[in-house]
């Protein structure tokens, strides 16, 4: 028996509706193709790993610590004078060189050296009273102060003669008198003229006495109170006058130190005066006349964590930006003790280290150096900024990669190293010391291991899965 079924959902269709579905179908079909050969390729597709990567070296590692410096003189001083007074002159210019003692300008000195005459002649006149005195008095003036006392002695005879004639007076007169035969009057002149003999002859015994004590004086000779007054005196004259010559010396200005004057503050006529300030070469002073620097050194400020590995007479290599194919050579000459913090730079800690650029310089003996290798002494200028390198001890079999080949995962520090099937894994390493590109690995690695330096095209760090499946 026949019978007859109706779809009603089959029956009269539109074409345009079985053309979308089979379009829609075809692409999704395309699609997958394409995303599963994508990800086929992904997981099988090989990459160069000797081009990717560079093996583990052992190799001789010299530990280097690297900072910036500053060229600067040794020794740097103004120079200005010690009295307050007209320049007369100034015999230097910038940049000539001068020798220790040299004299770098002169000062007004007239009234200084009136002075010194003045001062010179005192000293003088009290010499020739000392000398008196030490020497005693001469046999001439012994020979006058006798004689002196021997006439002194007659003047006495004389008036003890003239005392006894108007004493013999008096009496006659006076018995005339009693009996009436002369006036008052004229008594009166006879006891005064006897009163006259009387203070002659004492005055004629003063004098031999005074004449007496000369003598003895001039026989003594001075006494040990008198020179030692007058060799005082002469001392504080001698005194006076070595103030003045220093005070005269002082006018003249003369190099403490030889080297090469840098700056030139003060010219003929100008009136400078003494100040603390004259030691400060940061800045011209009216009390500076030149500035005079010795011997050039570079300080160099090293960071706190690298200080305990730089030890006196460590070899040191500078470059410049004004030599830049020439490596100056210098030793460290000496360590600051304290540490400096620059809050300009977020509490940067540093040592100031000095370093010499002629081996004389240094405390130790120097090495050979390369031959493109100079102490930069003639060359190099106060005030240019340089790059330091510090040679530290070298490592005999250090296990080294290139600083590039370092990388951090999640906090650790490590290298990226090249397992089957194009997988990558990540291996944490202990780093060591770095010298320039090259950086030292402790423990993580082994010599001949191979590390990647370049990832393979389409990897980064971020989409690395280090040995896991890739996602899909």
């Amino acid at each position: 028996m026949y019978c007859s079924m109706y779809l009603p959902f089959f029956g009269k269709t539109r074409p345009s509706v079985v053309w979308a579905i089979a379009l829609l179908s075809l692409i999704l079909v395309v699609g997958g193709a394409i995303t599963t050969a994508l990800v086929i390729r992904r997981r099988t597709a090989a990459y160069d790993v000797a081009n990717l990567t560079v093996s583990v070296q052992s190799q001789p590692l010299a530990v280097q610590i690297t900072a910036s410096g500053t060229v600067q003189p040794i020794d740097t001083v103004n120079l200005s004078p010690r009295i307050s007074d007209i320049l007369v002159s100034v015999n230097v210019e910038q940049g000539d060189r001068v020798t220790q003692g040299q004299v770098i300008a002169q000062m007004k000195r007239d009234s200084i050296e009136a002075e010194l005459v003045q001062s010179k002649a005192r000293v003088a006149q009290l010499e020739a009273q000392l000398a008196a005195l030490q020497n005693g008095n001469r046999p001439q003036d012994i020979s006058q102060g006798e004689f002196q006392v021997r006439q002194a002695e007659g003047r006495v005879v004389d008036a003890e003669a003239r005392l006894a004639l108007a004493l013999d007076k008096v009496t006659r007169n006076q018995s005339l008198y009693d009996d009436g035969a002369i006036s008052r009057d004229a008594l009166d002149d006879v006891l005064n003229e006897a009163d006259r003999a009387q203070a002659n002859l004492d005055q004629a015994m003063a004098n031999v006495e005074e004449a007496s004590e000369r003598l003895n004086l001039l026989e003594e000779g001075s006494r040990a109170e008198d020179i030692a007054n007058m060799e005082a005196q002469l001392q504080e004259a001698r005194g006076r006058q070595q103030e003045v010559e220093v005070r005269l010396n002082d006018t003249t200005i003369r190099a403490p130190f030889s080297g090469i004057i840098t700056q030139k503050y003060a010219t003929e006529g100008a009136f400078v005066t003494p100040t603390t300030s004259a030691s400060d070469v940061s800045s011209a002073t009216s009390s500076a006349i030149v500035a005079l620097a010795r011997g050039l050194e570079v300080l160099a400020e090293v960071p706190e964590v690298d200080i305990g590995r730089i030890q006196p007479d460590q070899r040191v290599e500078l470059l410049v930006d004004a030599y830049p194919e020439t490596v100056f050579e210098g030793r460290v000459k000496r360590i600051a003790p304290e540490a400096v913090t620059d809050r300009t730079r977020g509490d940067f800690i540093y040592f100031e280290v000095a370093i010499a650029l002629s081996p004389d310089q240094a405390n130790g003996q120097a090495n050979d150096q390369a031959n493109n290798q100079v102490d930069g002494s003639n060359q190099l200028k106060s005030g240019m900024k340089t790059d330091v390198t510090f040679i530290g001890d070298e490592l005999s079999d250090a296990l080294v990669v290139p600083s590039v080949a370092i990388v951090r995962q999640e906090g650790q520090v490590g290298v990226l190293v090249p397992e089957g099937a194009n997988q990558i894994r990540f291996n944490p390493v202990t780093l060591g010391a770095q010298v320039g590109n090259q950086i030292q690995i402790l423990e993580g690695v082994e010599s001949g291991d191979r590390v990647f330096v370049e990832l393979p095209p389409g990897k980064s760090l971020e989409n690395l899965n280090f040995g896991r499946k890739d996602d899909d």
